[in-house]
């Protein structure tokens, strides 16, 4: 069995729980680095999770002779360019969602993915939770019929953060960081669950604006699109709306039913047909990220494949960059 030994570029938040630890519950792999541009980040990160080395330095971390395999865990204008530089040095990669901040930056990665033989893949660690894998078996197995429409429905008050001055707003709000506002953020991992169900959308169109006026980037979103199967689907996004107005709901209509859940709450399925309505709770694992970092590594180790790469993960950035009207 191949040993993954992980060098993490990055390791804020969302690498203290949601993925950080899954790489050490995986047989067969651990962490060996972890890089911060803070030093005192990097070594407190390492200390606490018992991590041997920490770097300020990315390239020397890609460097590092006892890493074999990359964890990118910074905001999105940075992917493209630690992926390109990790896979020319013979190491695979795992991203964060989305894979870049743009879809010619996804291009990018590809392309080198493909010049090297050298495998990327992306954070989409919903396809494979067992909360969203029941939703899959649901409309595959034609519970609900043949499905004729699908939309998204979100909205959330702003948060305490998004009242800061323009210089002091979260990297989330900044366009050269982010790749746009919070729909940049959130919507990926509702398009690409919709897109791993449904297929690839071919066409997608959408109108932006900023209703609140606490930032430069879009706070609203309504988007339509149609999947490469013919199904069409609508969107809309609201990251200014009042309390009580707050959603967080997919609904898919089908020819004999309708079935609703939420991506980000896991709030119960709610599954509607002929035989009345039906509540469903599917627990997820502690770590959400560890179901697709498991097949990663098993991909890695040639006992799996797993599809979550930067050629599946790409679509998604090409619709949201068709939906923010960038071309």
């Amino acid at each position: 069995m191949k040993i993954l030994k992980w060098g993490f570029i990055g390791c804020g938040e969302v690498t203290e729980k949601k993925s950080g630890p899954a790489f050490s519950e995986v047989p067969g792999s651990s962490v060996e680095a972890v890089m911060s541009r803070s030093e005192e980040k990097a070594r407190s990160y390492a200390e606490r999770h018992g991590i041997k080395k920490w770097y300020t330095d990315a390239q020397e971390l890609i460097d590092d002779p006892d890493v074999n395999a990359i964890y990118i865990a910074t905001p999105p204008s940075s992917h493209a360019t630690f992926a390109i530089m990790a896979m020319k040095a013979g190491k695979p990669v795992y991203v964060e969602k989305p894979l870049a901040a743009s879809y010619d930056d996804c291009a990018r990665v590809n392309r080198v993915s493909e010049q090297t033989h050298v495998p990327c893949f992306v954070a989409y660690y919903r396809r494979y939770l067992p909360y969203f894998q029941k939703v899959k078996n649901i409309i595959s197995e034609k519970v609900i019929g043949d499905i004729v429409s699908v939309q998204i429905r979100f909205a959330v008050p702003p948060r305490d953060l998004d009242y800061n001055h323009p210089e002091n707003l979260p990297w989330r709000l900044q366009p050269d960081i982010a790749g746009g506002g919070y729909f940049y953020d959130l919507a990926p991992h509702q398009l690409d669950l919709l897109q791993d169900i449904f297929g690839v959308i071919i066409d997608a169109y959408g109108i932006c604006s900023n209703r609140a006026g606490l930032y430069q980037v879009e706070d609203s979103v309504s988007a339509c699109f149609k999947f490469e199967n013919g199904l069409s689907g609508s969107g809309s996004w609201c990251f200014v709306a009042y309390e009580s107005a707050k959603e967080d709901r997919i609904e898919v209509v089908g020819t004999k039913g309708q079935l609703s859940f939420s991506v980000f709450t896991y709030e119960p399925i709610n599954l509607i047909t002929s035989e009345g309505s039906q509540s469903i709770v599917v627990p997820n694992p502690p770590y959400v990220q560890y179901p697709l970092i498991k097949s990663v590594i098993e991909h890695l180790q040639g006992l799996n494949v797993c599809t979550c790469t930067s050629i599946s993960a790409t679509p998604v950035n090409w619709a949201m960059d068709r939906i923010l009207g960038k071309f």
